[in-house]
């Protein structure tokens, strides 16, 4: 019996307040209603890879080489499971095939009983996708080229009452294969400072250095929107998006073991007039390993030639083979010299004391660059809010965080706040932007109280874009009663290019109560918005005009009896 530790100590991950104290705020019938949804078991769901394939056993007597697969579990629920869970693994399958070894993950232990099983057991289970334990595969001694056997992974989950739950895991098998290619790209030597418009060549060369010949391959290319390759080959279907375009090229034919390949033509690479940081990532798989993905609905074939590879060597014996699906792919990171110009707008609105209205700001790109941390995933800047004075938030856009009025951290993220701190996407195309719609009571009519709208960096202690060359317009105002009183005026929207918020990646969600794109009898980004008061005060308004019409209907008639 062998007993694999876990490396490092469990991590366990709080939910339950947060959980509790939302369905508090919903109300009774919230509660009442999630009841039954707390009280069903969970459904956990094992999973990893399909196939995986392993080194020959080497005959010689060398290290051997292992292939690793990570068994993972998804927790479908919005918190952790606390509670102790089994994992059963069933390796009759791979006897004479596969030795199988554990790497197990944080609070995981795992042993092995003989050749015939293992257990493996915990006590939590982050939400979400997360790696119970990874499977150190080698080829068992004897074993053949093409041997292959499955690998059967069954659960159980029990609660806090040490009750078995009712079939917590949908069971997993993963079939084990001796021998396969190793397809391996070449890194290509790009010039990655290119300037806007630059075009360079892209070889795309590949070898294969497995066990055996692959069947047919399939090239992947995913450049991000600074970037384009102008052809368009028949045999490739491409996928666009907010920031990627994706092509996945079949190629047919036998690639044998032990030799290189290369384009018949090579690819040309175009750094665009909107290029800034982008990503060039280029693989090659078997055809088949490829899993289709839900965007391969949406893709269109290209109309030009047909990509193909050509021999660069011949085969030779397969020698240092080492079956790494990680060296399938490569990327190449740009650095384009250009600028993006990122705009702040505010808006107006006007209402007496008790009166709520609706205040839309953000700022648009008007490029010519796009700008996306693509790499890191962070946002690549941030709208800075100072609410005007004598008005109160109501209500503020999903993702925005209320600060002090010096920008501190506020303990407190439910009062309204005199500050706040917006992020924008990690990508905003040429063109996009952040559109933000705050719901503000005026609590004091003060003629021409202005905030103050400003786009910056992401955070407080970097304030500044570095990619933008005119930070004078990276300011704007919300003007609260500013046209009656001589107040100034907010800056305006620049007009969009492709729509309201178009390439802005995602759009925050608006304030309760209104719409995305401005509140009802509004005129929009940089107008005069209409205020929502009491009913006495609609009432009042109404009589008003009503009377006024009565009148002027009074005074003509009379003025036409006289001139009778």
């Amino acid at each position: 019996m062998t007993r694999f530790s876990p490396r490092t100590a469990p991590l366990r991950r709080a939910g339950g307040l947060a959980a509790t104290a939302l369905l508090l705020a919903a109300g009774p019938l919230t509660v009442a209603a999630a009841a039954p949804a707390r009280a069903a078991d969970p459904v956990f769901t094992l999973g990893g890879p399909a196939e995986t394939a392993l080194h020959p056993y080497a005959e010689g007597g060398g290290a051997p080489k292992r292939s690793t697969a990570g068994i993972t579990v998804t927790n479908p629920a919005d918190e952790g499971y606390e509670g102790e869970f089994t994992l059963t693994f069933d390796l009759t399958g791979v006897a004479g095939v596969a030795d199988v070894a554990f790497d197990p993950g944080p609070g995981v232990e795992c042993e092995t009983k003989g050749t015939r099983s293992a257990v493996c057991t915990g006590d939590t289970l982050a939400p979400g996708l997360s790696t119970v334990t990874g499977l150190l595969l080698g080829a068992a001694k004897g074993s053949e080229q093409g041997a292959s056997g499955t690998i059967r992974v069954t659960g159980e989950a029990r609660s806090a009452t040490s009750t078995p739950l009712a079939a917590p895991f949908t069971p997993f098998t993963t079939r084990v294969t001796v021998g396969g290619p190793d397809l391996v790209m070449r890194k290509l030597p790009f010039d990655h400072e290119p300037t806007p418009g630059q075009k360079q060549q892209a070889p795309i060369t590949f070898a294969n250095r497995g066990s055996r010949d692959a069947d047919g391959v399939v090239l992947t290319l995913r450049y991000s929107r600074g970037l384009d390759i102008p052809q368009r080959y028949s045999n490739c279907a491409y996928t666009t998006d907010e920031t990627w375009t994706t092509a996945r090229c079949s190629v047919d034919g036998a690639f044998e073991a032990g030799a290189t390949y290369t384009l018949a033509a090579p690819l040309t690479l175009e750094a665009t007039t909107r290029a800034y940081r982008d990503l060039f990532v280029y693989g090659i798989q078997e055809a088949g390993a490829v899993p289709r993905e839900a965007s391969a609905a949406r893709s269109e074939r290209g109309s030009g030639t047909v990509l193909r590879a050509v021999p660069l060597t011949k085969a030779v014996a397969a020698r240092g083979v080492d079956l790494e699906p990680g060296d399938n792919e490569q990327e190449a990171e740009f650095r384009t010299a250009n600028t993006a110009d990122f705009m702040a707008y505010g808006d107006e609105a006007s209402g007496a004391a008790g009166a709520t209205v609706t205040a839309r700001l953000g700022f648009h790109n008007d490029g010519p660059a796009w700008i996306g941390r693509i790499r890191s995933g962070g946002s690549v800047a941030a709208v800075d809010f100072t609410v005007p004075q004598g008005a109160t938030v109501t209500s503020a856009p999903k993702g925005c965080r209320g600060v002090t009025a010096e920008g501190a951290y506020r303990e407190d993220r439910k009062a309204p706040a005199p500050r706040y701190l917006c992020p924008a996407p990690t990508a905003v195309r040429d063109g996009g932007g952040l559109d933000l719609s705050f719901g503000l009571r005026i609590d004091k009519a003060l003629i021409g109280a202005a905030g103050r709208v400003t786009v910056r960096g992401p955070g407080l202690q970097e304030a500044g874009l570095p990619f933008d060359p005119r930070p004078g317009n990276n300011t704007a105002r919300v003007v609260l009663n500013g046209q009656s009183g001589g107040g100034p005026s907010p800056s305006p929207a620049p007009p969009a290019k492709g729509g309201p918020g178009a390439g802005s990646g995602r759009t925050p969600s608006a304030a309760p109560g209104t719409s995305g794109t401005g509140a009802p009898g509004t005129t929009g980004r940089g107008g005069s918005l209409a205020s929502t008061g009491s009913p006495a005060a609609m009432t009042a308004s109404v009589t008003a005009i009503a009377a006024l019409t009565t009148g002027l209907a009074l005074f003509a008639a009379a003025r036409r009896r006289r001139k009778a």
